[in-house]
């Protein structure tokens, strides 16, 4: 039976990121170690038989910092059209896959916008907090940012994305036999580091003021699917494996 999935990607290595340095509106660029990581990462997981099977996704969404765009160019997954943003980059060679899948941006998956945190570390954050008189410790997923974004602000857009990709691509296939023609059903989200750990909370119904016990470093990969094949018991996928044709 066909069990669709949500592939999470976050962007690569910038200098904000090496730094710890809260990254949301501010659009800047790869380091050229961030580039050659994404490309790495692209090589080993997406391919006719490997975790990400270009054929078979059936939405991309993109965020539209040009840092998560080129992150997804690099994966080079084959798309045929062209993309919605002009090219940030050399252009890869054409990796021969058969993807059909449409990109969209969508500011439903921009960054966590912080606000006066903005280019700061988090032990930056917490001394300007403490000499606002805010002596608890500061927790972005219980405070959010100040003149920024709530976790219930962020809960609101990442629940509209989740309740589209139910709706219109994972609700047609998901529980059906693979014995029949189906349309693709995976789904890849190319965005940040705290908006794609709110997603995975929100996809298995957690609130944001829980906090999530869970990383996703710069370049890296997570999934999401459902267990026993039912729209109504969303999971966090931690280990997937590639895929392989049966004969």
């Amino acid at each position: 039976m066909t069990t669709p999935r949500v592939f999470l990607v976050r962007h690569g290595e910038t200098e904000w990121s090496l730094s710890g340095k809260h990254t949301g509106r501010t659009d800047i660029p790869l380091t050229a170690n961030g580039e050659k990581r994404v490309m790495a990462t692209g090589r080993a997981l997406v391919g006719n038989d490997r975790l990400i099977v270009p054929k078979q996704l059936a939405h991309i969404y993109v965020s539209p910092r040009k840092r998560a765009q080129r992150t997804f160019e690099l994966l080079n997954l084959g798309i045929a059209d062209p993309l919605p943003w002009k090219v940030h980059g050399e252009k890869l060679p054409e990796a021969g896959f058969d993807c059909k899948a449409r990109v969209e941006v969508t500011e439903d998956i921009r960054e966590w916008d912080y606000g006066d945190y903005e280019g700061i570390t988090s032990p930056e954050i917490r001394a300007i907090r403490e000499k606002q008189g805010l002596m608890q410790r500061w927790d972005i997923w219980r405070d959010g940012c100040a003149f920024g974004e709530t976790p219930d602000d962020v809960t609101q857009r990442v629940d509209r994305l989740i309740k589209e990709i139910r709706e219109k691509w994972h609700g047609p296939v998901i529980g059906k036999s693979k014995s029949e023609e189906l349309p693709p059903g995976d789904v890849l989200i190319v965005a940040h580091g705290h908006i794609l750990r709110a997603f995975a909370m929100r996809w298995v119904g957690k609130t944001l003021h829980d906090g999530p016990a869970f990383l996703l470093e710069a370049g890296g990969v997570g999934t999401l699917s459902y267990e026993h094949h039912s729209i109504n018991e969303p999971a966090i996928l931690l280990g997937g494996a590639f895929a392989v044709p049966i004969n």
